[in-house]
């Protein structure tokens, strides 16, 4: 919060959502915010999950952008300031600004970039930007966190899709299908990977992340509009294939399987995932 609510831009509106946590974060919160009044709380008395939680957020923001961030990563000084001027410039038909960003781990040591560079710093990949509805279908390439989002865009989608576990493949599949995404080549975020956060245990039996992948995959197939882009998605349904056998969800598996031959001709890999899933 210290590092959001110390943005160089000077037009920041801060906004704090804690979804029923019980490690006693809202005390915490509570005493931060005791000489901000200005900043808006929403403390909830029950989970409601990320999607749902972020739009009781977003029904209070004013601003022409919103950064959706964690409470465990980090937004670098210039951050806001940055993305506002690109994405001003660059126009309406630009509907998210993203950068690089820091990997830290639990005491916020630096791990590695997001993106691969040199010692000097400089960039050794091609980052998509434009039009990336097809990449953001085909792999992860977008740190989650570095996500500036015009709120135009939301307002259009209607927020995040609250029947989803998680947001950030939805919100790229549905905003990348109608507003060109643009890539600031600047480390303007930190990430905190910790042992039980999300991204880490976000395949375990318990979770509602293969379910809700299977879902968006269902929007992204009515969303395609070329073979290149199917390709895309039959690429993304394998890997997501061989999570659901890796972590034996063999259910989800099967249906995404069933999905992708609907959106690609039947492969030597696909007959060899339906013998994996017979296995379980």
């Amino acid at each position: 919060m210290d590092a959001a609510w110390q943005q160089a831009y000077p037009h920041l509106e801060l906004i704090v959502v804690d979804d029923a946590s019980s490690d006693g974060s809202q005390e915490v919160i509570r005493e931060w915010l005791r000489d901000k009044p200005q900043v808006p709380f929403i403390s909830l008395t029950e989970n409601l999950g990320n999607c749902r939680a972020f739009n009781k957020g977003l029904a209070l923001a004013r601003g022409a952008y919103v950064i959706d961030l964690a409470a465990d990563d980090v937004l670098l000084p210039q951050r806001v300031a940055v993305g506002v001027q690109d994405m001003e410039e660059a126009g309406e038909a630009w509907g998210v600004h993203f950068t690089d960003a820091w990997y830290m781990n639990a005491d916020g040591s630096l791990l590695k970039p997001h993106y691969r560079r040199s010692v000097q710093g400089n960039l050794l990949q091609s980052v998509p930007q434009g039009w990336v509805y097809r990449e953001v279908l085909e792999r992860y390439f977008i740190c989650t966190p570095t996500m500036m989002m015009r709120r135009s865009v939301l307002d259009a989608l209607g927020g995040y899709d609250e029947r989803l576990a998680y947001e950030d493949f939805d919100f790229w599949v549905r905003s990348a299908r109608h507003w060109k995404y643009l890539y600031a080549d600047q480390i303007l975020v930190k990430k905190r990977v910790l042992p039980r956060s999300w991204s880490v245990r976000q395949y375990e039996a318990e979770t509602l992340q293969l379910a809700s992948t299977l879902a968006i995959c269902h929007k992204a197939k009515s969303l395609n509009q070329t073979p290149e882009e199917n390709r895309a998605l039959g690429k993304r349904l394998s890997y997501e294939i061989r999570q659901a056998i890796r972590h034996r969800h063999r259910d989800i598996g099967t249906q995404m399987l069933a999905l992708k031959r609907e959106v690609w001709p039947v492969s030597w890999e696909d007959r060899l995932l339906a013998m994996m899933l017979k296995m379980y």
